[in-house]
């Protein structure tokens, strides 16, 4: 495989995982946050806490990691080429995103899952768990774009990988 193969099978791969991920924090937005709001604050909870412990697997992670690795190793590749601002701008979104996620939606969980009064808890979580998901749902999008961009563009490039 040759280094402008290898960088568009990279290039690639993090726009499937970003889609993925994209796409994920998307029905969370959609559907299964406004479909959880109707729920009692008992139900709420329990579905909420079952779902943080299941999406901790390993096709999630591989996906939610590898977006974000993926990614930097496409960013790392396509230094110097004409499509390398899409892909930072990728990488760029995606981290916010990531950081989001890290610094507010995980902690979130964690409240969640200690908590023991459903109705405090609820009140706690649901606003900002939301509105922050619907941050990095923007985010990952936002990434998403630009690496599909950056993948068009990466296209159009002549055999030897180098355009303006």
């Amino acid at each position: 495989m040759t280094t402008k193969q290898s960088a568009g099978t990279v290039l690639g791969a993090a726009t499937v995982a970003m889609g993925l991920i994209a796409g994920a924090f998307y029905v969370f937005a959609c559907a299964v946050m406004p479909g959880l709001a109707r729920s009692d604050d008992e139900v709420y909870v329990e579905v909420m806490r079952n779902i943080n412990d299941v999406i901790q697997n390993p096709v999630f992670m591989l996906s939610f990691l590898g977006a974000l690795v993926l990614t930097g190793v496409a960013a790392w590749q396509a230094r110097g080429s004409g499509y390398r601002r899409w892909v930072w701008a990728a990488l760029l979104a995606y981290t916010l995103g990531f950081l989001v996620t890290v610094a507010f939606n995980i902690p979130l969980n964690n409240a969640l899952d200690r908590a023991t009064d459903s109705a405090a808890a609820r009140d706690d979580f649901e606003d900002a768990w939301v509105a922050w998901n619907v941050v990095r749902a923007l985010l990952s999008t936002v990434a998403l774009g630009c690496l599909a961009r950056g993948l068009v563009l990466y296209g159009r490039l002549p055999r030897n990988g180098r355009r303006g």
